[in-house]
């Protein structure tokens, strides 16, 4: 294979940051060989819904045109690209996405909150050595503040909070200097906002102390900042500096005291605005876990998503052997939280695939990606049991789309619980208000596979396992499917009763015949039972 050269954008809330790298897949390892940074402030003005604003989605589209510019230029064979907090809150977030595509053909994912976080880890993992020792990691955004306990394995917590730099710089911050009635406030608002998420990580902690990292802008201009104030010099580069609690204060106190002209001499002027709302944020999450210090990383999500990129490829193993199974584990999570029959769901899974694997090429031309969401569906279609029996479809798209799965964009989400929810009853129709969320591709693709999904429960009927295998053909106008039982002399016969009821979407989509035969085992010589 050539050399690759990936391009990964995080589009924020106060800022459009990309990066570029030369991939060495023999390493394999990146090499950063280029950096963009642009302030558009999307998150800045938006109107009584929470929309994004024309002009900030001008600003940002004219930032993401220049970026995909430089890419060519500078030979970039891949790209990509995640949206975060004001994207993901605002109503017309998706309409956005779609804009961004169609003008400049950069795809962008939607991601949560808690897979922003996860992809900050694998950042911070990419540039920082952990030694299997607990670290708590922060990063402070335009919109919201992530945090992340880990030792360099899986990650023990990760958590998304709606407090930001621009957010709250909106909120609260509308004199200048700010008052002291309206400091108090905004304190206050942090402190109530991050209340559980402390509470969680001292429960975690148990009265140890992490080593606390801090990525991002907001950390990166308060430790300069300090620097420059108390020798002068800011390193080059800040990776790995340290500063104390105290010292973080009295930042605070500092740019307290100091009026907007003020802060641009002191931090610039693209972050003079909002940087006293992020670095109280950051003193208010020191404070409540007694945290001494906070050190440096300077690699975060854009360089998470290059490693997240590498593993979804195949080019990184060792160590990060953890993440490539996420997607998995984080299903599987999810299954046992909401109390879902397992042996049930893998079996329904495996019947699912093996369906969809020998329709490929011949009822369609989906591939590996497409087959993973299925998986998930078909190991989740049926915890909705867990809110109630009675349309339990319908709760299951709920519990899946809002479940925080890790390792999937917001849209895969989206395809996930679409195809749970019509694992029975409903076909899918325009006028559903969760079928309206996906693009025109994934309704091709949920209206496409989620026949076979209905199938694969179908022939798990009395959930038992009693399906070995199935074999299924197309032949002119007739889809022949063989069901091969685990227990030779088992005819299924409730397995092929509910198989009249499931067919019938199967049929009427693919304008075919479903006939369905059972392989028998009858003791003297083997037989077939058939249905029609």
């Amino acid at each position: 294979m050539g050399e690759r050269i990936l391009a990964a954008i995080d589009v924020g809330t106060n800022s459009i940051h990309m990066v570029i790298a030369q991939i060495n897949e023999q390493l394999p390892t990146f090499t950063i060989i280029s950096t963009e940074k642009e302030t558009v402030r999307l998150g800045q003005g938006k109107g009584e819904r929470g929309e994004l604003n024309p002009q900030a989605m001008d600003r940002a589209l004219v930032t993401l045109g220049r970026f995909r510019q430089l890419c060519q230029t500078l030979g970039v064979t891949d790209i990509v690209a995640a949206a975060t907090s004001a994207v993901r809150e605002a109503p017309n977030g998706q309409e956005f996405i779609d804009r961004i595509l169609h003008q400049t053909g950069i795809p962008v994912d939607l991601i949560s909150g808690q897979e922003e976080a996860r992809l900050i880890y694998l950042g911070v993992l990419s540039a920082m050595e952990l030694n299997h020792q607990p670290h708590l990691i922060i990063d402070i955004g335009g919109g919201s503040t992530e945090l992340i306990l880990g030792d360099g394995h899986a990650p023990r917590y990760l958590s998304s909070s709606k407090v930001g730099a621009v957010r709250l710089t909106e909120m609260f911050v509308h004199s200048d200097p700010i008052s002291n009635y309206e400091f108090e406030q905004l304190r206050g608002y942090i402190q109530g906002v991050i209340e559980r998420p402390m509470e969680e990580l001292q429960q975690l902690l148990k009265g140890t102390k992490p080593k606390f990292v801090g990525c991002s802008g907001t950390i990166e201009a308060v430790l300069s900042l300090f620097a420059k104030e108390s020798t002068g010099i800011v390193p080059t580069p800040l990776q790995g500096y340290t500063v104390s609690l105290e010292a973080v204060s009295a930042i605070v106190q500092l740019l307290k005291r100091a009026n907007l002209t003020e802060r641009v001499l002191l931090v610039g002027q693209k972050r003079a605005e909002i940087i006293l709302a992020g670095a109280t944020i950051l003193l208010e999450v020191m404070q409540a876990l007694e945290l001494p210090q906070i050190t440096y990383c300077q690699a975060a999500l854009r360089e998470g998503l290059i490693v997240d990129w590498m593993i979804r490829n195949g080019l990184i193993e060792d160590r990060w052997r953890y993440q490539s199974s996420v997607r998995e584990r984080s299903v599987l999570k999810l299954a046992h939280k909401y109390q879902v029959n397992l042996p049930y769901g893998k079996q329904v899974a495996k019947l699912a695939l093996r369906l969809f694997d020998q329709t490929k090429g011949v009822l369609h031309r989906w591939g590996t990606e497409e087959r993973q969401l299925l998986w998930a569906a078909a190991i989740l279609h049926n915890c909705g049991h867990f809110v109630s029996h009675a349309e339990h479809h319908k709760h299951s798209y709920y519990l899946i789309r809002h479940g925080e799965l890790l390792g999937y964009t917001e849209s895969e989400l989206e395809v996930i619980a679409n195809l749970a929810r019509y694992h029975r009853k409903s076909e899918p129709k325009r006028k559903h208000e969760n079928f309206q969320h996906l693009t025109p591709r994934q309704q091709l693709f949920v209206n496409q596979i989620s026949p076979l999904l209905r199938l694969a429960v179908a022939l798990d009927r009395r959930q038992i396992g009693a399906i070995e295998d199935v074999q299924i053909k197309v032949e002119g106008t007739t889809c022949h499917l063989q069901i091969l039982p685990r227990h030779p002399e088992d005819p299924c016969t409730l397995e092929l009763w509910s198989l009249q009821y499931k067919k019938e979407l199967f049929e009427q989509y693919y304008r075919l015949t479903l006939s369905v035969s059972v392989h028998l085992n009858c003791g003297v010589g083997e037989g077939a039972a058939v249905h029609q």
